[in-house]
């Protein structure tokens, strides 16, 4: 067969076409397209003629489609649909992913030729697109000495494929310590639904006739909240917070101590004191201090709110209150203090319900856009739904890929991707990808999603409009390509819309009678918003502060007891509490371990609230969902990627810099 990534696909919007891609076709387009992309720039770099924008950052944004198409292809499935060969192929790939990195950026004819542009004359964008290379260029090392640059590249390589280690350990990780029980009796307080799932997850791995509550990413599982049974809730919580630091094949803290190591020395290696200033030198926090110093002030007042919520929690469980006890007396307090049951709503929320009506009904109110599913497009697993996405006017958006349902071959958590960047120069349209890990229902139950996984479905949905309404002429400012502490700030600003009465009125009807969400219960609601506060901003700041804890060892003070240095950085941020483990251990710490994107950089949730609560105000300051305000926010700010400052994109929109009350008010913290 053809390989069919050689070419690009035939497809409405480039979709890959997933049914006819096998695993070597992957390898082989990956080699093919790193070698195509080096000797693209190889030829930048030999042209004869004096560097112009047209001849070296234009010939450079065109370059590398075909490794960009099987690129985007392979970690599409890595992430969401791995079996063992593209693990494989995985642990293969990654060293070569970094040396092509470092043999790009590290390429002193291809920089030389970058800075000898003339910027004087360029429109904005393309002055900032040959900025932005220089930087990176920077960042990367090409002005150290050979000597030095070569270090760089074996840390590069080393950090690669310990990463890639450490993902895949993570998500095995995850599977084995998923829970299994014997009777349904041990799931008492489990809404049928659940139970069945549990059932269901069982059979798939082979207990026929038991019960597997299977983890999701974060320590608290949801599970925690409605069991009734102490002991199954102990086992499962320490299953949790146990993953990847029992020694044994699976265990990561080796893997964590040599990635911190490397990173410190790497830092050195580029003239900054640590990897949490090199980090941070990224985005768009003015400095590591600016950061230390927001994260500082949240902490104290979060804890406070913590411990007065354990103190009303210890009193409704008559008992000296455990970890594993907390989200369970944390229901109990909002069925009893406010009168709303996280259980007893889930009904409400069917998933399919949820997308058509709430999420694809809000982006219509706030944009226009239109959602038509395409049945004749496949994605790469059976469970991906593909959307084709329309402009008001009927004109052609992009695709949208829904995959909603937790496998043993995804990696836990939620996230976007894109298998097209949208560009005007290379006239291509966006194809976003929103993964979750809901558990699946047995054939022809409905899907009921709990509110946390409601807020995820449209928090994800955030960054796919990002995604989508991305107006810019580089591939390489498009959509989400912006500095990691501005990532988030889209998607939050959607979860607004779970609240607003016209959308939730829409979409919050029982699955099975189609009754309304009653108001008395979405007032309840209201009034319940600040209760768990203090639980989930301490346990969020927790594994905020130990992100930034592991990053500002310089090296030389490695801890042997990776455990110990773990709950003496808790303790020494004010955020270590004996009910409120962080949100991540260092042994599942995925977003700053496994690739590494969010290293150093896990603040950005947090720092990107800022903004969002900022422009939450402003809505409602505005009139709400209306086409007038949608249509602002997507020109000004949804449709520039990076194309220019992030941060200047949100001034254009608010008027005025951020403030920090707003966020202060939400989170209960003035």
């Amino acid at each position: 067969m053809i390989n069919p990534l050689l070419s690009p696909s035939t497809l409405p919007y480039g979709l890959p076409p997933f049914a006819d891609i096998e695993v070597q076709h992957y390898a082989e387009a990956v080699e093919a397209g790193l070698a195509e992309h080096l000797a693209e720039i190889q030829a930048i770099v030999a042209a004869p003629e004096p560097a112009t924008f047209e001849n070296t950052a234009l010939a450079m944004e065109r370059s590398g489609q075909l490794l960009q198409r099987a690129s985007a292809s392979f970690f599409t499935l890595v992430s969401a649909d791995a079996s063992e060969p593209i693990r494989e192929l995985e642990t293969r790939l990654s060293p070569a992913f970094s040396a092509h990195q470092d043999a790009v950026y590290l390429n002193r004819g291809l920089f030389e030729r970058f800075a000898a542009i003339d910027t004087h004359r360029l429109d904005a964008e393309s002055g900032r697109l040959v900025e932005e290379y220089l930087k990176e260029f920077r960042q990367s090392g090409i002005q150290l000495d050979e000597v030095a640059q070569e270090r760089l590249k074996a840390i590069n390589a080393e950090l690669s494929t310990l990463g890639t280690e450490f993902g895949q350990r993570v998500k095995e990780g995850m599977k084995s310590a998923s829970l299994l029980l014997d009777e349904a009796t041990e799931l008492a307080g489990l809404p049928a639904d659940d139970i069945a799932s549990a059932a269901e997850a069982a059979r798939t791995a082979g207990h026929e006739g038991k019960f597997l509550l299977t983890l999701i990413q974060p320590s608290n599982q949801p599970a925690l909240a409605a069991l009734e049974n102490r002991e199954v809730r102990r086992r499962l919580y320490e299953a949790s917070i146990g993953r990847g630091s029992g020694g044994g094949s699976l265990d990561v803290l080796d893997l964590v101590k040599d990635m911190v190591r490397l990173r410190a020395e790497k830092a050195g290696l580029l003239g900054f004191a640590n990897f949490a200033e090199l980090s941070v030198d990224q985005q768009t926090a003015p400095d590591f201090q600016a950061v230390q110093a927001m994260l500082n002030r949240l902490a104290p007042a979060a804890v406070r709110n913590a411990d007065a919520e354990a103190e009303a929690l210890a009193e409704v469980a008559g008992h000296p209150l455990e970890a594993w006890d907390w989200a369970y007396y944390s229901a109990r307090v909002k069925r009893e203090r406010y009168s709303v049951d996280e259980q007893a709503l889930r009904p409400y929320f069917e998933l399919d319900r949820v997308l058509q009506d709430g999420v694809f009904f809000a982006a219509n109110a706030l944009y226009g856009i239109t959602f038509h599913e395409r049945t004749d497009l496949a994605g790469y697993h059976p469970d991906v739904r593909v959307w084709e996405v329309k402009n008001s006017d009927g004109t052609e958006l992009g695709l949208f890929l829904g995959d909603y349902y937790t496998r043993d071959s995804k990696r836990g958590g939620a996230w976007m991707n894109s298998l097209v960047d949208q560009s005007s120069l290379l006239n291509t349209r966006p194809v976003v990808i929103n993964n979750l890990n809901i558990s699946k229902p047995p054939a022809g139950e409905p899907t009921l999603l709990t509110l946390d996984e409601l807020r995820t479905t449209f928090h994800e949905f955030g960054h796919a409009l990002h995604g989508l309404f991305s107006s810019v002429t580089y591939p390489r400012f498009a959509g989400t390509s912006v500095p990691r502490d501005f990532v988030e700030y889209p998607s939050q600003v959607n979860e607004m819309w779970i609240m607003w009465p016209e959308v939730l009125a829409n979409y919050a009807r029982h699955h099975a009678t189609g009754e309304p969400l009653p108001q008395e219960t979405v007032d309840k609601l209201n009034e319940a918003a600040l209760w768990g506060e203090g639980f989930g901003t301490t346990e969020y700041l927790g594994a905020a502060l130990l992100d930034l804890a592991w990053h500002v060892l310089d090296g030389t003070d490695i801890p042997d007891d990776a455990l110990a240095f773990e709950a003496k950085a808790l303790a020494a941020a004010g955020v270590a509490h004996s009910l409120i483990p962080p949100r991540y251990r260092t042994g599942y710490f995925q977003h700053i371990f496994a690739g590494g994107w969010y290293a150093a950089g896990y603040y950005s949730y947090i720092w990107s609230e800022v903004l969002d609560a900022e422009t939450v105000e402003w809505f409602k300051e505005n009139g709400g969902l209306t086409r007038a305000n949608g249509d602002f926010f997507r020109a000004e700010l949804l449709a520039r990627g990076n194309s220019r400052d992030p941060l200047e994109s949100f001034r254009a929109f608010r008027g005025r810099e951020a403030r920090l009350e707003p966020l202060l008010t939400r989170r209960g913290l003035e």
